[in-house]
C-alpha cells in the first residue's frame, strides 16, 4: 500500500472513532475537534508528499545528484557566514599580496601593507577623500606631497609660501605648508594632518612621514608586512 493509501485508510479509521464516540468522550488526549483537525491536515500532507514522490521517482538519479547538489549549496552558504570573517580576512590578504600597499584590515583594527618587489612599501590611500599612493618614509617629518597630488586635491600654493626646506632622492628643494582634511589607510583615518607641497618636478612621489605615522599607535615592519595600528 502507498503513502496515499495508508494516509485515507487512517483517515477512514479517525472518522470511524469519531462517529464511534460520544462528543463529550475524548480520544488518545485529544479532543473530538483537534483530532478531526489532526487527521485531516495529515491527509492533506500526505497527498502532497505522495505527489511530489510520484515526480521524484520518475527520474529518480537525475533528481538525487539535484538534491545533492542543492544540499552542498545549502552547506556552503551555512559554511560561509558561520565562517565569514575568517574568509574576509583571507580574501584580503590575498587581495594584498596580489595588489601590493592595498590596506589589509585585520580584525583588532590593524592595517598590513605588503612589501613591493622593489623593497619598497608603497602605501594605498585615501586624501581627502581621493585616492593616491605613497612611499613609506620614516625619516621624513611630515607627510609631503607632490605638486600634481596637491593640484588634484585643490592645493596650489603661491611662490611665496615655498619656505619649509626639506630633502629628497633628488636633493634639498623647499616645499609649502598645508593641512589635510583627511588621510585615510584601511580602517585608519587621521583629520587635520600636517603636510608639506613641493614644487613641480622636486618630487616623483608622495611621502607618507612622521606628521601621520606619529599619530598612531605604534607601527612596524615584520619580515614584508609594514603593520599600522591606529590611535
Amino acid at each position: 500500500m502507498n503513502v496515499l493509501g495508508l494516509a485515507l485508510a487512517a483517515l477512514g479509521l479517525v472518522l470511524a472513532l469519531l462517529v464511534l464516540s460520544h462528543d463529550d468522550r475524548t480520544i488518545a488526549g485529544l479532543e473530538p475537534d483537534q483530532l478531526a483537525g489532526l487527521a485531516m491536515s495529515g491527509t492533506l500532507l500526505a497527498v502532497v508528499v505522495a505527489g511530489f514522490w510520484h515526480q521524484f521517482r520518475g527520474n529518480l538519479g537525475a533528481n538525487v545528484r539535484a538534491a545533492l547538489i542543492w544540499g552542498a549549496l545549502g552547506l556552503a552558504l551555512v559554511a560561509g557566514y558561520a565562517y565569514r570573517d575568517e574568509a574576509r580576512t583571507i580574501g584580503a590578504r590575498l587581495m594584498g599580496a596580489v595588489r601590493p600597499g592595498s590596506a589589509v584590515v585585520g580584525s583588532d583594527g590593524s592595517v598590513t601593507i605588503t612589501r613591493r618587489a622593489d623593497g619598497d612599501f608603497f602605501v594605498r590611500a585615501e586624501v581627502n577623500g581621493q585616492p593616491h599612493g605613497f612611499q613609506l618614509d620614516t625619516g621624513a617629518s611630515s607627510v609631503v606631497l607632490t605638486a600634481e597630488t596637491a593640484a588634484a586635491l585643490g592645493l596650489r600654493p603661491a611662490d611665496s609660501e615655498f619656505g619649509v626646506r626639506v630633502s629628497t632622492a633628488n636633493g634639498t628643494t623647499v616645499a609649502a605648508p598645508a593641512f589635510l582634511d583627511s588621510i585615510r589607510v584601511g580602517a585608519i583615518v587621521e583629520r587635520r594632518v600636517p603636510a608639506l607641497i613641493s614644487r613641480p618636478g622636486a618630487l616623483r612621489d608622495n611621502l607618507l612621514g612622521m606628521s601621520f605615522l606619529d599619530r598612531l599607535s605604534g607601527f612596524e615592519v615584520r619580515g614584508d608586512r609594514l603593520i599600522l595600528r591606529g590611535p
